[in-house]
């Protein structure tokens, strides 16, 4: 489990195992042998490796419950003088059985996932208008589409591992 949460973060965020092992101070061959599940890393190696791969440790230990744990990119569709501009923050999602809590700059939410394992829908709230959320979630589980709703008005929202697929489902998204 460690070792495929190392190699699918690296292949997310277009890491090789030699720039991990630059950015984390460890020799090529130490992430080699954590990959394999040959060694486990000490504690501060562990907390590097997380805060390199954008996950939580406990999703690096495989304890978390799967990829809706750990550090995303939230991506909304907003209107300012006029013009549809994407607005992107990062995001930390936390996976309690069905419960998500999410929590952005100056808000925070919850998302339930639905028993088809897909479908999120939920509130948020914070230093602007209280809303709700809906978002289907993509088959690879890397991404999610779908809405935001204040009474001030709607509009598109993703979730995404990077900031950049989280801005490309939305401009996907909109005209």
């Amino acid at each position: 489990m460690f070792g495929d949460v190392i190699r699918r973060r690296c292949e997310e965020l277009g890491l090789t195992q030699t720039e991990l092992a630059d950015r984390v101070g460890v020799h090529v061959r130490q992430i080699r042998r954590y990959e394999r599940g040959e060694q486990q890393p000490v504690l501060g190696v562990a907390a590097k490796l997380a805060a390199t791969l954008g996950v939580s440790l406990d999703e690096l230990a495989g304890a978390g419950d799967g990829p809706l744990d750990g550090e995303w990119w939230s991506a909304r569709q907003v209107e300012v003088d006029g013009r549809a501009l994407i607005a992107t923050v990062p995001v930390t999602l936390r996976r309690r059985g069905d419960t998500i809590s999410v929590e952005g700059r100056g808000w925070r939410g919850e998302l339930r996932l639905w028993e088809d394992e897909r479908t999120l829908t939920g509130w948020y709230g914070g230093t602007g208008a209280p809303g709700t959320m809906l978002f289907a979630l993509e088959q690879d589980g890397t991404s999610a589409t779908g809405r935001w709703v204040t009474q001030a008005g709607t509009g598109h929202a993703a979730l995404a591992r990077t900031r950049e697929q989280a801005a490309a489902v939305i401009a996907g998204l909109t005209p």
